[in-house]
């Protein structure tokens, strides 16, 4: 499935999304929103975000500070909670493949927000919010409950390896930003795999290629991640 010599990045639309954590009683909680089912990616839960406007970009044109306003914004517009973007981490950049007319590159940022801050959704573009914990979330997506696309999935195996925000942001804050240039394979049944960096068949966009494994099988029965190589 590997296309031509065009960079994956190209043509792109540059978007940004933020984690908004919290602590509870049982560990790290995330907000999530559920789209309106009538629109691109309807139905679908995600984080706050979407794409990073003219008007985000500063005077240096700097494009990581232009998607942490845009994140910021987003957040607000879908949400109704003000946030300060000097407050966000980056900690993944993810790309699709240049496949489709309509990609997004987008920025990942995580921050904190007070434990009783009042959500206020907008009601045309999202529909819904919950405040979930990310391995309740990855097991709701198993039983098919919820929908979401790879890069929430592997989002949420991230943060559900951490049991409080302090210790999730030092994490972040002590990594580079993981990059994700998604690559498409197959398996002998035909299932459609994301491969990333590190993935033995990520190269040649073969996924049966043995080795190496940083990868998600969108299998019929769900998504199977398979990881050898990143840590998390």
């Amino acid at each position: 499935m590997k296309p031509s010599d065009k960079s994956i990045a190209e043509d792109a639309i540059p978007a940004a999304t933020v984690i908004l954590l919290r602590d509870s009683t049982d560990g790290i909680e995330t907000l999530m929103l559920r789209k309106n089912k009538d629109i691109r990616f309807g139905g679908m839960w995600v984080f706050p975000g979407g794409r990073i406007d003219a008007g985000d970009y500063p005077e240096s044109g700097d494009k990581t500070e232009a998607a942490r306003r845009a994140a910021a914004r987003e957040t607000h517009e879908e949400a109704g909670i003000h946030t300060d973007p000097n407050d966000f981490i980056w900690f993944s950049h993810w790309t699709p493949p240049p496949i489709g007319q309509k990609r997004f590159t987008t920025w990942f940022f995580a921050a904190r927000v007070p434990e009783h801050k009042e959500i206020i959704i907008d009601g045309g573009e999202i529909h819904e919010h919950q405040w979930m914990k990310p391995l309740d979330a990855i097991e709701r997506h198993a039983a098919r409950t919820l929908d979401f696309v790879p890069p929430t999935w592997v989002t949420l195996h991230y943060l559900s390896n951490y049991t409080s925000v302090d210790e999730l942001l030092g994490v972040f804050t002590s990594r580079p930003p993981k990059i994700y240039e998604t690559h498409l394979g197959k398996t002998e049944d035909g299932e459609r795999v994301a491969i990333w960096q590190g993935d033995a068949g990520y190269e040649a966009w073969d996924a049966k290629i043995e080795g190496e494994r940083h990868r998600i099988t969108m299998a019929k029965s769900g998504f199977i991640f398979e990881n050898s190589f990143e840590e998390y």
